[in-house]
């Protein structure tokens, strides 16, 4: 891993929260994508958008050969330590997903976690269509989102985000992304199918305001406005929500298409 350090959400400030606090994608996601033909052992897998890992860790346990990509190294270092601690190997490469520098139509699947809408995505499309193998190569586009109900800690947490981050604007989601569909369609992929189901993911105190230091609406914050804020998520929890853990609910949303010929 070379290069600059590159992060225009600026997750990689917060590189070591993100490895620490931010829960991966649930097995049961790689099951579902394992009966897609995504995922097998020996397989090509590019991941774009790695991080630190969350999907390739997972991909290459189960035997798949995994490059992953990002712009940000402080992030892949720290994947690269966490794969290390599991006895995983993943190849880290500096790129973005609209130019990995990978070859043309040697890759078997390509997939993104939490990072679509990051991307250029027209650009994205037609880099994944190039490195993927025709007709028999899968993209993957998986999310994996809190969900903030009436009363519950993810729904205070975003209103605290709010007050000391108004421009934040990605709050009230409901982990379902079929805006995607028209992109993968408009780059001449086809067998369109999505996948969705809900987990409670536990979270001690501590852990949950770690996951939110590493969310796009803090990282965006300088450090003074950051710890401001932590101190004010710390106190909100102590008083509104303060049995442990926290069984906070997120939800998987996926879709898988096939390269075109």
């Amino acid at each position: 891993m070379t290069g600059a350090d590159i992060d225009p959400q600026g997750f990689g400030n917060a590189a070591a929260d993100y490895a620490a606090h931010r829960a991966g994608f649930p097995k049961a996601t790689f099951d579902r994508l394992a009966t897609f033909g995504i995922g097998q052992a020996g397989q090509r897998v590019v991941d774009l958008g790695t991080g630190t890992g969350t999907l390739a860790r997972q991909f290459a346990a189960r035997g798949a050969v995994v490059t992953g990509i990002d712009p940000d190294i402080r992030l892949m270092r720290q994947g690269a330590e966490l794969a290390k601690a599991a006895g995983v190997e993943v190849i880290w490469q500096e790129g973005t997903a609209e130019d990995t520098g990978l070859r043309t139509a040697e890759t078997d699947a390509v997939t993104a976690g939490q990072c679509w809408h990051w991307f250029n995505r027209p650009t994205a499309i037609a880099e994944a269509r190039r490195v993927l193998k025709p007709a028999t190569g899968r993209l993957a586009i998986l999310h994996f989102d809190w969900l903030p109900l009436p009363g519950n800690a993810v729904a205070a947490t975003e209103a605290l985000i709010e007050t000391h981050n108004p421009a934040w604007n990605m709050g009230g989601g409901t982990g379902l992304w079929p805006q995607w569909i028209p992109d993968v369609q408009a780059g001449g992929f086809t067998d369109v199918e999505t996948f969705s189901f809900d987990v409670a993911v536990p979270y001690s105190r501590t852990s949950w305001r770690g996951r939110i230091r590493a969310s796009a609406g803090i990282t965006a914050l300088d450090a003074e406005a950051t710890s401001a804020f932590d101190q004010a998520l710390a106190t909100l929890l102590r008083h509104d929500f303060p049995s442990e853990p926290l069984l906070l609910p997120h939800r998987v949303w996926g879709m898988v298409a096939t390269a075109p010929r």
